[in-house]
C-alpha cells in the first residue's frame, strides 16, 4: 500500500494490541497533539485521514501544553497497568523540547509513553530552517537529541524504509515491563510527507504479549528459607505489585503467613488500608507503624519497588545491622539493589511461587500482633488529623479527610509534588488497588491536572479527585481546557496556601527560614491572585470554601454537577501532618552565619550517622 510515512505510522499504531492473561486491548489508545510546521502536514494530515476513515481508530485530542500531554499519557498508562498508553505529537523546536520533562517522568516511573516529535529536514535542502539548533560539530544534531538521556528507546527516521524496524522496536520497548518508559521516534518533517510502498504485514493487526517471567526456582527456595528463618519479616509492596495485577496474590500470601505489609507511594493500595496485615506507608512519608517495623526487620521482601530514598528514608529506616533484602522485581536493575536476593520475575508469578514454597509456615504470632497494634494506633492518629478542628483556616489534613470521607471505594485520588503527596501517603485510606494515583518518582509540579485527565480517560467509570496546591496549579493548569473540550468529569480540589508549603517546611528544617517559599509582594502582603477566578476563566465550574463544612458542600455539589469542577479551599500552611518519625537526607550548609542553619547542621550530622550501606550478604553466599 502506498502511503506517506506519517499515514503508515498512524495505521500501524491503530493496529497494535497488548495481551496479558488472555485479555487483549489497544496499546495506543489515541494521540494527544499540538500542531506546528514540523508535524501539521505530516502526522497532522495522517490523523485527519484516520478520523475521517471509519476503518481507522486512533482518536486525536488537542492538548494545550506539550509537557502536560505527556503527563496525561503517563497517567493513562499507569491507570491501565502499563498495558495501554497514548501517543503525543509535536512540532520541532520548543514543542518538542517541552516534552522532555514528561519523558523523564515516564521513564523514571517505568511508564510507557510514545512521543512523536517533528524534526528538521532530513534532506537539509534549506538549512538552517526555523527552530533548527545549529551544532557546528554535526549536521545530524537537533533539539530532539535532548530526549536521548531520558528515553528508553530513541530513533530518528531519516528514510521511509527505516520506519518498519524502528516502529517494531518501539512497540517492543513499550510492552516490556522491565524496559518500558518513554519511547521517542523523531520524524523529520520532509520524511513525514514522503510516500513509500508499505508491506501489508507491517500495517496488519499485531498483538504484543506482556510476559509474566518466573523467577529462578532455586532462588525462590532460598528466599523462602530466608523468610522462614526470619523473626521480624516485613513486606514492602511497590508499584510493580499493582501493575502486575498481583494484589490478590499478595493478599493470599499474607493471609497465610501473617507477614505485615508496608507500601511505597506507587504501591499504596496493594492492600486495603484496613486489612489486618496492612501497616501503611513506609519511609520518609510513612506511618509510625510501618517505620517501627522496618526499623526492627531482619528480612525484607520488596515487591516491585525500586527502593527510592523516600522509601528507605535515605537508607536509615531499615536499621537492623544484619537486615537482608529479598527483591522480587521484573527489572534486574531493581532486583539487585541493597545486595538483595534477586528474584527476577513477574510480581504475581513470583508471589504465587513464594506462597507455594512457604506453605504451612507463618510469621511469629507476637510479631503479627504487634504490627496490628501499631497499625491501629496510626489509624487513630489519622482520624485525629482528619478531624483536627484547626482554625480559622483548616489544616491540609482536614481537607484530605473531607475528600477521603466523601469519596467512594473505587474513586481515584490524583496528586504529585509538594506537601500533598507526603500527607496523602501517610494519611489516605485507600480501599482499591487503583484508587491512589500519586506521582512521586519524579515529584513533578504540574502533573496533577494533566495526570488526572489521563486517569479519567483510562477509567471513565470512576470519579477522579485531583488534589493540587496553588504552586503546582500555577505551573500547569492548561489541561483544564482540554478536559472541558473532551467533556470529562473531573473534580479538582485546589488548595490555596499562598506559597510552597512543602519546600517551606523543608527550608525551615535546614535552617533557611522558609526563604523564597511564600507568595508575597515586596511589602510582605499576600499577592492579589485569584486562582478560583482563573479556573472559571478556563471553563470550569468553581466553588469556594473557607471551612471544612463549605468544602464538603462544594464536593457534593461538584459530584452532582458533573463536568470539570474546581473546589477552591484556603488552608493554613503552617498546620502540618503527623510526623512519620523518619529522616530524609537533604544536606545542610556545613558553615553558616545563621544560628538556625548551624543548629540544623548539628541535627543533620546526628541523623547522617543512621545511614547504612545495606551490603549484608545473603545466606549461601561466600564472603572473602
Amino acid at each position: 500500500m502506498r502511503l506517506t510515512v506519517a499515514q503508515a505510522l498512524v495505521r500501524f499504531l491503530a493496529n497494535q494490541y497488548t495481551e496479558r492473561d488472555g485479555i487483549e486491548q489497544r496499546l495506543i489508545a489515541g494521540c494527544f497533539g499540538i500542531f506546528g510546521h514540523g508535524n501539521v502536514a505530516g502526522v497532522g494530515q495522517a490523523l485527519l485521514e484516520a478520523e475521517l476513515d471509519p476503518e481507522q481508530d486512533l482518536p486525536y485530542r488537542l492538548a494545550r501544553n506539550e509537557q502536560a500531554m505527556v503527563h496525561a499519557a503517563a497517567g493513562y498508562a499507569r491507570m491501565s497497568d502499563r498495558l495501554s498508553t497514548m501517543a503525543c505529537t509535536t512540532s520541532i523546536g520548543p514543542g518538542a523540547t517541552n516534552m522532555v520533562t514528561g519523558a523523564a517522568l515516564a521513564t523514571l516511573n517505568r511508564l510507557p509513553v510514545l512521543l512523536l516529535p517533528g524534526d528538521i529536514f532530513a534532506t537539509r535542502v534549506a538549512s538552517p530552517v526555523l527552530q533548527e539548533l545549529e551544532d557546528p560539530r554535526s549536521y545530524d544534531v537537533s533539539v530532539n537529541d535532548c530526549f536521548k538521556p531520558v528515553a528508553r528507546f530513541w530513533d530518528r527516521i531519516n528514510r521511509p524504509e527505516q520506519l518498519v524496524s524502528s516502529a517494531l522496536a518501539a512497540m517492543r520497548v513499550l510492552t516490556d515491563p522491565a524496559e518500558t518508559g518513554a519511547v521517542v521516534l523523531s520524524l523529520p518533517q520532509d520524511v513525514q510527507a514522503e510516500a513509500h510502498d508499505w508491506p501489508e504485514d507491517f500495517l496488519a493487526q499485531r498483538v504484543w504479549r506482556v510476559r509474566r517471567p518466573l523467577p529462578e526456582p532455586e532462588l525462590v527456595v532460598e528466599a523462602a528459607a530466608l523468610l522462614r528463618g526470619a523473626e521480624r519479616p516485613l513486606i514492602v509492596a511497590g508499584g510493580g505489585t499493582i501493575y502486575a495485577g498481583a494484589t490478590e496474590a499478595l493478599r493470599e500470601l499474607v493471609e497465610a503467613s501473617g507477614i505485615p505489609v508496608a507500601e511505597t507511594q506507587a504501591g499504596k493500595g496493594a492492600l486495603p488500608y484496613d486489612h489486618p496485615a496492612a501497616v501503611g506507608a513506609i519511609g520518609a512519608t510513612g506511618t509510625t507503624a510501618a517505620n517501627a517495623l522496618a526499623h526492627e526487620a531482619d528480612v525484607v521482601l520488596g515487591i516491585g519497588t525500586r527502593w527510592s530514598d523516600f522509601t528507605t528514608a535515605s537508607r536509615s529506616v531499615f536499621a537492623a545491622a544484619d537486615v537482608r533484602f529479598v527483591n522480587l522485581n521484573v527489572a534486574p536493575v531493581d532486583a539487585a539493589k541493597h545486595a538483595g536476593l534477586e528474584l527476577v520475575g513477574d510480581a504475581r508469578a513470583g508471589l504465587e511461587a513464594l506462597a507455594e514454597a512457604l506453605e504451612g509456615w507463618s510469621a511469629d504470632t507476637a510479631h503479627c500482633e504487634r504490627a496490628r497494634g501499631l497499625a491501629a494506633e496510626w489509624d487513630a492518629t489519622v482520624e485525629r488529623a482528619y478531624t483536627l478542628g484547626h482554625g480559622p483556616l483548616p489544616a491540609q489534613t482536614e481537607v484530605l479527610g473531607a475528600v477521603n470521607r466523601l469519596s467512594g471505594p473505587r474513586d481515584v485520588v490524583v496528586s504529585a509534588a509538594g506537601s500533598m503527596p507526603g500527607d496523602l501517603h501517610k494519611l489516605w485510606r485507600t480501599r482499591d488497588p487503583k484508587g491512589y494515583h500519586v506521582e512521586y518518582g519524579y515529584s513533578c509540579m504540574g502533573y496533577e491536572i494533566a495526570g488526572g485527565l489521563g486517569v479519567k480517560l483510562a477509567a471513565p467509570d470512576r470519579t477522579v479527585y485531583v488534589m493540587v496546591g496553588d504552586g503546582s496549579y500555577l505551573m500547569m493548569a492548561q489541561e483544564l481546557v482540554t478536559a472541558v473540550q473532551e467533556e470529562v468529569d473531573l473534580i479538582v480540589v485546589l488548595v490555596q496556601n499562598h506559597g510552597f508549603a512543602s519546600i517551606g517546611a523543608l527550608s525551615e528544617s535546614v535552617g533557611s527560614q522558609r526563604f523564597g517559599t511564600r507568595y508575597r509582594d515586596r511589602t510582605g502582603a499576600p499577592l492579589p491572585v485569584d486562582l478560583a477566578a482563573n479556573a472559571a476563566s478556563l471553563g470550569a465550574r468553581v466553588w469556594r470554601a473557607q471551612t471544612v463544612s463549605e468544602l464538603e458542600d462544594g464536593l457534593r455539589a461538584a459530584r452532582a454537577a458533573g463536568g470539570v469542577c474546581v473546589v477552591h479551599v484556603e488552608t493554613d500552611p503552617l498546620a502540618g501532618a503527623p510526623d512519620s518519625e523518619a529522616w530524609w537526607d537533604v544536606p545542610v550548609a556545613e558553615v553558616a552565619a545563621l544560628e538556625s542553619t548551624r543548629a540544623a547542621r548539628a541535627g543533620y550530622e546526628r541523623d547522617k550517622r543512621t545511614q547504612l550501606p545495606y551490603l549484608t550478604p545473603r545466606a549461601g553466599v561466600k564472603t572473602p
